[in-house]
């Protein structure tokens, strides 16, 4: 099952996906400039195969629900996200406002 929600956070909007799997749920919150995710983002991934694409991105580990990784400390972020002052530790939605 798939379940999508329309975040408001200080005015912008971000659309939050939650991915329920077998055993674990996918969560992403984004809007057209980058994204949050759960642990199962590979930041490695993005800065390394995929640095050409210069994906903005953050990773919180341990959330299970929207709320949760909109208020964990992101636990790594890409190249792109650092340079519009994103960094690790930020707190997701903190992390989501530098991406407006």
């Amino acid at each position: 099952m798939v379940s999508t929600e329309t975040y408001i956070i200080e005015g912008h909007s971000f659309i939050a996906v939650s991915v329920f799997l077998p055993k674990t749920t996918l969560l992403t919150v984004s809007n057209d400039k980058g994204y949050i995710m759960c642990g199962a983002l590979d930041v490695g991934l993005l800065n390394q195969k995929l640095a050409d694409r210069k994906i903005v991105a953050g990773r919180a580990v341990g959330v299970k629900t929207i709320d949760q990784l909109l208020n964990a400390p992101l636990e790594s972020v890409t190249f792109e996200a650092e340079a519009l002052g994103i960094t690790k530790g930020m707190i997701g939605k903190d992390a989501l406002l530098k991406m407006v």
